[in-house]
Order: C-alpha cells, then sequence, then structure tokens
C-alpha cells in the first residue's frame, strides 16, 4: 500500500482521481528507484486557500497551481539512517511532505493547454512530488531533468495529453 493521503476539499474530485495519483506516487518512486516507505498527503483546495498559503510561506499573494511542502531534506538517494527523526512511529513510515493543487487553476491550464482537468492535476501532483524528491527547475538542465522524470511517470501510468 502507498503511504498516500488524498483529501478534497472541493469535491471536484472522483475516486478514480485518487486510484491515479496512487497509479503514478509509485510509477515516480519506481523512476527514482525509491521503496515504499514515505507518507505524503495531497489536498486538492480552491483558489483562495491555495493564495493564503502561498501569501503565508512564500510571500507571493496570488493563487497558484500547486505548493510542495517538503518534510525533509537530501532525500535522494535515500538513506534511512539518515533520517531517524522523520519516521512515524505509527507508521513506519518517513514523512515526504504535503502537495496542495489548487482546482480552479488546473481546470483553467487544462482549457489553455488543450487536455483534460484529470491530466492537469495529475501533472501538478508529479510536479509537487518532484519537488518533494528534491528536484527543481531554477537552472535549464533542472528544468530538464524534473521534465524527464514527471514524464516517465506520466507516460508509465497512461496519463497523455490527450486523458
Amino acid at each position: 500500500m502507498n503511504g498516500l493521503g488524498f483529501y478534497d476539499e472541493t469535491g471536484a474530485a472522483d475516486a478514480s482521481v485518487a486510484a491515479l495519483f496512487d497509479k503514478l506516487y509509485a510509477a515516480l518512486r519506481a523512476e527514482l528507484g525509491v521503496e515504499d516507505v514515505f507518507e505524503v498527503e495531497v489536498t486538492l483546495t480552491d483558489g483562495e486557500t491555495i493564495r493564503s498559503l502561498n501569501a503565508e510561506n512564500r510571500g507571493v499573494d496570488s493563487v497558484t497551481d500547486v505548493l510542495s511542502f517538503p518534510g525533509m531534506d537530501g532525500v535522494l538517494p535515500f538513506v534511512a539512517d539518515d533520517h531517524a527523526d522523520d519516521v512515524d512511529p505509527e507508521t513506519g513510515r518517513y514523512m515526504l511532505g504535503d502537495i496542495v493543487i489548487c482546482v480552479e487553476r488546473a481546470l483553467e491550464q487544462a482549457c489553455e493547454y488543450g487536455h483534460s482537468a484529470t491530466r492537469e492535476m495529475c501533472y501538478l501532483f508529479v510536479h509537487g512530488l518532484c519537488h518533494l524528491f528534491g528536484f527543481d527547475h531554477e537552472t535549464d538542465e533542472q528544468r530538464a531533468e524534473m521534465r524527464r522524470r514527471e514524464e516517465a511517470a506520466l507516460s508509465a501510468c497512461g496519463v497523455t495529453r490527450e486523458v
């Protein structure tokens, strides 16, 4: 069982989105060669909530599409002994972090990019996961590596622009 907590504050997603996120989480871990030892929580929310989180945590008072809140630094390569303080004693899992996705922005971007809302939410989820695993997109090289990992996970689960 994957350590994925799924919360939909908007009521916009059905069980198929949660199941797809679960598969994407497994696919990205496989792509990265990482065992199933982490907990991740993903929340689907509205524009006002994510705007508030963005302002509070990043100092940017605007709606964004996805926010990632890493629970650990230096995740890859994962060495359990380096994260003894990050393990949940009840589950035995390591708290990788939280992802918050704005459903309103996902719907807008799906229209803008010409693909489904499900595909956009899946992309945002995988993008957020990559950040939790320590990937970034500050340089062209980082952006290319992160994008390659994202596309590998999406493709492994059959999530294409046509989905």
